[in-house]
């Protein structure tokens, strides 16, 4: 379908509300016109026929009318105008009827009745021009007999006022149309300005310039809404391009220091003569560099798939408190070497993904573990809430200062990165736990406090 512009849309529609209203408005005057032409005509026919009923009371007149006829027709004035006057079911006394059109039969009406615009009737002659006729009986008196008066009169006059009159009202509202659509044309382009200034101003934004934002001072304020979305989309796009750009940092500093190690040892053994000994401790250390790297790739793609808008999950009822005594277990060699103790506390069951949970779960114990005081309890515990699970685990340690929660779940955050030897930690564990629950529709959260630190997640029920 080819698209049309904002101008040209403006401006028919402004050229058809134009000329309908200017129509409809012309044709409002067009019937009021009609109507108080045709209130006229009928007041002037009944007043002409009271006229002569008064002057048919006189035996003079009827004698002159007899005598002269002739004046009678100069006092009509036209062809247009009808009269017979004659006897009550007798002879014609006079008739003018210049163009000999026919009359339509009508009931007279009454001496005794008052002439009124309800006896006038309306018909068409056969080349369809209106015309209005009459009849009235005129009282008699002085002992003449009563005489029958038909009049009528053809409106061709006043058609031919109505016609041009109609003429002009389509003439005028078609200029009208016009005169608006050069109007709106101009109009609209002057409208939308504001929206191509803000397409120029949006086009000089680049990834250099991504903290640039649009202002409000000379744009309508209709366009407050759409400023306010462009700049909170370019709030996040920069926010959005940052975190690239820091992970892509990140993410070659991770690297560099596994490669730059593999190839130090690799130039060290091959710089002189070794025994299988020294070679096999030398495949022990690369193979241990090469898995850290292989998790850190696998992580990243874990993630990127993660973030995809139609990554579907498998949930399933989970027995809580069986996966956490099955963690709690799998971590408690690890936490004795680190001198801590692992303690659980939970009941009831979560709607979840199970390979999703133990890894979330996984994460959150072996950051624990890793940052706990030695000698000091690590606790997890879980509890069912009206609308879904909460799943909480504990460890006392150094306190995260706010500056840093805000940022714990960030791609290769490190909360204290001399503290966080890369050869033990990636700093994807946390961004990997909030996406997990990002595909759970739930959310994770951090507090630390006091030297007590807790991680949250919640899990809405979705059955």
């Amino acid at each position: 379908m080819k698209r049309t512009s904002l101008t040209f849309r403006l401006a028919v529609l402004l050229a058809a509300f134009s000329f309908v209203a200017f129509t409809v408005m012309g044709s409002a005057l067009y019937y009021a016109l009609r109507q108080q032409l045709s209130i006229r005509d009928d007041a002037a026919l009944v007043s002409r026929v009271d006229q002569i009923s008064t002057l048919l009371r006189d035996l003079d007149a009827r004698q002159l009318i007899r005598e002269k006829p002739h004046l009678f027709a100069n006092m009509l004035g036209n062809t247009e105008s009808l009269l017979v006057i004659r006897y009550v079911g007798g002879a014609t006394l006079l008739e003018v009827n210049p163009m000999q059109r026919a009359i339509p039969a009508v009931t007279p009406v009454a001496a005794n009745q008052r002439l009124t615009l309800e006896a006038v009737h309306h018909a068409n002659n056969a080349d369809g021009t209106p015309m209005v006729y009459m009849a009235a009986i005129s009282p008699s008196a002085n002992n003449l007999p009563p005489l029958e008066i038909v009049s009528a009169r053809v409106l061709s006059d006043r058609t031919h006022i109505l016609d041009e009159y109609r003429t002009k009202i389509i003439l005028f509202a078609s200029m009208m149309a016009a005169i608006s659509v050069v109007l709106a044309v101009i109009f609209a382009r002057r409208g939308i300005s504001p929206l191509r200034r803000l397409a120029d101003r949006t086009a000089t934004i680049g990834t250099k310039t991504l903290s640039s934002r649009l202002d409000k001072l000379d744009v309508p304020t209709e366009l407050d809404a759409l400023i306010d979305q462009i700049n909170a989309m370019l709030e996040r796009l920069e926010r959005g391009f940052q975190q690239l750009k820091q992970v892509s940092a990140d993410m070659a500093h991770d690297l560099r220091t596994p490669i730059t190690t593999l190839l130090g040892q690799t130039e060290v053994g091959l710089g002189a003569a070794r025994d299988n000994a020294y070679y096999q401790r030398l495949l022990g250390s690369n193979f241990e560099e090469l898995q850290r790297m292989s998790r850190m790739i696998d992580n990243m793609l874990f993630l990127a798939q993660a973030e995809q808008p139609d990554q579907e999950i498998q949930r399933c009822d989970i027995d809580v408190a069986e996966e956490i005594n099955r963690l709690g277990e799998y971590f408690e060699d690890l936490a004795a070497d680190r001198e801590v103790t692992i303690q659980t506390c939970a009941s009831g069951t979560v709607n979840a993904d199970g390979l999703l949970l133990r890894r979330a779960l996984a994460n959150l114990l072996s950051n624990a573990v890793r940052y706990a005081e030695p000698g000091s309890e690590i606790e997890i515990t879980a509890r069912s809430e009206d609308d879904g699970m909460s799943i909480i685990v504990v460890n006392r340690g150094e306190t995260i200062p706010p500056a840093h929660q805000e940022r714990l779940f960030d791609r290769f955050y490190r909360a204290d990165p001399s503290r966080n030897d890369s050869a033990h930690s990636s700093g994807l564990g946390l961004s990997i736990v909030h996406s997990i629950m990002q595909l759970h529709q739930g959310r994770c959260w951090v507090e630390s406090q006091d030297g007590v630190t807790r991680f949250g997640l919640w899990f809405p029920d979705q059955r």
